[in-house]
């Protein structure tokens, strides 16, 4: 298996650098809570930890070293999973925060999954206009994926990811050492977006799956934080060049991110996000490659490779037939629609992506029938 590129590793920590508008790091290795307070940077008095209940002793073992550097640490629970992501969960935040007397040199720090960095940055975010926070993703998910990019937001009754801001953290700890108690099935759904990272540009990552996709389940395996920080490393490219996906409306930059985002999220809405983030967006790659290759654009291979890399990790790659109609109004307001014209990503080949804009409808269908199981 080939080695990472450098970009700076000392004492077994690999530094990632995101050139936006602010840069900042992001890092991958073990014990890394040290690495917080510097991320903070001076002038910093109170600091709001927003974390899920689960994650309680995560969060005071944060608070305690940041009195440990003069700072006063306020813990702020938040609901697991998506239910944290509503303007009920962030109206709670703003409450501690105005009650807490946070001013704009204070800062927040999430700790979680990815709706709780999501949940984290929006608050951030929209705190005085912004005020500065750190991410610390604790499952494959958020390292890969939501803690890192400055894409902040929470969900509402129509969609996901409605209401949002963009704000980019001071910094991310990804602590691979937080992976050892999340359940396998968690690891793996996570995998998802790492594996989206490889169809949309490293390939290296779909090698190392099919290579041995058991040992990319081991929290302790190279091979699974070869496959993190290669993921890592696309995202950080990409919103480095587009942070706002804002490169216009017929080019493709971090809007190639968004790769089997579009069928995915319609099926988290209409499962009520019952469904792991993950298997929902490994659902919505096949979909989407079907849709490709009904348009023309991949072929046979190119389809047949994404179920063979979700297959092996043990993703799904169907979903329940007889749910068109509620899946097709879920996709119709997503976000890279633009009017009435719906939008995918789609690939013109592995690690190609593209733009696909408008397809016949019957193609729709005809994708969804190719993924019904």
């Amino acid at each position: 298996m080939s080695a990472p590129p450098e970009d700076g590793s000392r004492a077994g920590t690999t530094r990632i650098r995101v050139s936006a508008e602010r840069p900042y790091d992001v890092l991958v290795g073990t014990g890394l809570l040290g690495e917080l307070t510097p991320m903070l940077g001076e002038g910093v008095a109170k600091v709001a930890v927003i974390a899920p209940r689960a994650l309680e002793l995560t969060a005071e073992a944060v608070r305690a070293d940041l009195a440990s550097q003069g700072l006063e640490g306020i813990i702020l629970e938040i609901p697991d999973a998506e239910d944290a992501k509503t303007a009920e969960v962030a109206t709670f935040c703003w409450d501690v925060l105005g009650r807490s007397g946070f001013t704009r040199t204070d800062a927040v720090v999430g700790i979680g999954g990815g709706a709780a960095t999501d949940l984290a940055g929006f608050v951030a975010g929209t705190w005085l206009r912004g005020v500065r926070h750190i991410n610390i993703p604790t499952t494959v998910l958020g390292m890969v994926d939501a803690a890192v990019g400055g894409k902040t937001g929470i969900n509402t009754p129509t969609g996901k990811n409605l209401v949002g801001v963009f704000h980019e953290p001071a910094g991310v700890l990804c602590d691979l050492a937080v992976l050892e108690t999340l359940p396998r099935n968690e690891l793996v759904a996570g995998l998802a977006e790492a594996v989206k990272c490889g169809f949309i540009r490293d390939t290296a990552i779909l090698d190392a799956v099919l290579d041995d996709p058991d040992d990319c389940a081991r929290w302790d395996s190279p091979r699974l934080r070869e496959i993190i920080e290669r993921a890592i490393r696309v995202k950080a490219d990409v919103v480095s060049a587009d942070l706002r996906e804002s490169v216009g409306a017929t080019t493709l930059g971090r809007e190639a991110l968004n790769y089997g985002h579009t069928f995915g999220h319609a099926i988290e809405r209409v499962e009520n996000y019952r469904w792991r983030h993950g298997a929902a967006i490994s659902v919505g790659m096949v979909y989407v490659a079907e849709l490709a290759r009904l348009a023309g654009r991949l072929d046979d291979a190119g389809v047949d490779l994404h179920r063979e890399v979700l297959g092996a990790l043990g993703l799904p790659t169907t979903y329940a037939g007889g749910r068109w109609d509620p899946l097709l109004a879920a996709m119709r307001v997503d976000k890279k629609s633009r009017a009435d014209v719906m939008r995918f990503v789609v690939l013109d080949g592995i690690g190609h992506p593209g733009l696909l804009e408008g397809p016949d409808p019957a193609l729709l269908v005809s994708a969804y029938e190719e993924v019904s199981g």
